[in-house]
Order: structure tokens, then sequence, then C-alpha cells
């Protein structure tokens, strides 16, 4: 499941907040997470692998350190369906030809990667759920958090549970979800 929140962003990106005229909604991707390479491993494993999790992590660790090399040898790698991994160069202009050097002017190598066929377009197969933006998960945790509670002046101090599933609540605390309380 592909979660997703609504942006508003101005329709000419870069533009300055001050100088914005339209905006529209976007459809913006939440992350679920990350999952590791030993959980990578772990998950390829489950999959009917005749290899156990640290042979599977072996070959990984092994292929990360490979790739690397062969990048910085100045190749391309070509890892069938998932992609093609490919040195890429950030760098800066010089007045003249004569004037490039790689000191000057490459100020960073970083890896550019090109889909494969079987990653270039999910969208046929993915699903979508639509989830509150992180601001507003931020807003809704603090306006949680500033809630007080309200304490029967019976209430055990010992016992202060709360029931939010309808039900009744016998243990002094507050009930939220409509059925009996009988403090």
């Amino acid at each position: 499941m592909l979660k997703y929140s609504i942006a508003i962003r101005s329709t000419k990106p870069g533009t300055k907040k001050a100088n914005i005229t339209e905006t529209k909604a976007y459809p913006v991707y939440q992350s679920s997470g990350i999952v590791t390479l030993s959980e990578l491993a772990r998950h390829m494993a489950t999959h009917g692998s005749t290899f156990g999790r640290g042979d599977i992590l072996g070959v990984l660790t092994q292929m990360v350190d490979c790739i690397r090399h062969e990048l910085l040898d100045g190749k391309s790698v070509q890892l069938g369906e998932l992609g093609t991994l490919s040195p890429n160069f950030k760098v800066t202009g010089a007045a003249s030809a004569s004037t490039v050097t790689a000191g000057a002017n490459i100020q960073k190598v970083t890896v550019k990667y090109r889909a494969g066929a079987g990653f270039a377009d999910l969208r046929s197969e993915a699903e979508f759920e639509c989830v509150p933006s992180r601001e507003a998960q931020k807003l809704a945790v603090a306006e949680a958090r500033a809630q007080e509670t309200l304490q029967s002046e019976s209430s055990d101090s010992g016992n202060t549970g709360s029931n939010t599933g309808g039900g009744s609540n016998t243990g002094g605390g507050s009930n939220t979800g409509g059925g009996s309380s009988d403090s």
C-alpha cells in the first residue's frame, strides 16, 4: 500500500513564497518505513530460497561492495530488471575549457539510477491510501497531548485505566466510547 498526503504547492516550482500567484493540490508520497539490508535478506530467505538469511546478507553485502568498486572504476552496473546504476557528477562551470579540473569543477560524485523494465512504472500494480500530512500528524499529536483528563473525586489513583472501546469502565478512568461508566 502506497500512502500519500495532499500538499498545496505553487504551480511553478522554485517560486518564492511571496511571489506565488497560483497553487494546486498535489499527492505527496508518505514513506511507511525503511527496510534495511539485513531485513531484506531475512525477507528474501522466507520466499522459498534455498539460502538462509546469513548467506543472502553476505551476498548482498558483497554485491554492494562490488557495485561501488565498479562505479569507481567508471563503469555502469546493469542489474537486470532492477535497473542500471551509473556514476554522476555534481559540477560547477569554469570560464573556459582550459581551466576545467576535477578538483575545482567536480564537487561531488553521486550515483544515478535508471529503473529497469520491472521498475519503470509500478502504477498499474499499486494500491493507494490517502493519509494526513506529516504536519497534520504532528498537530494531532500535540492536540492530543494538550487535552486534559477528567478525574472523579473518588477515583482510585492506583487504577486509572481508560476505555475508549464503547464498553463499561470500572477502573476509575474516563470512558469516551459511549458506554457506561461504573466509577
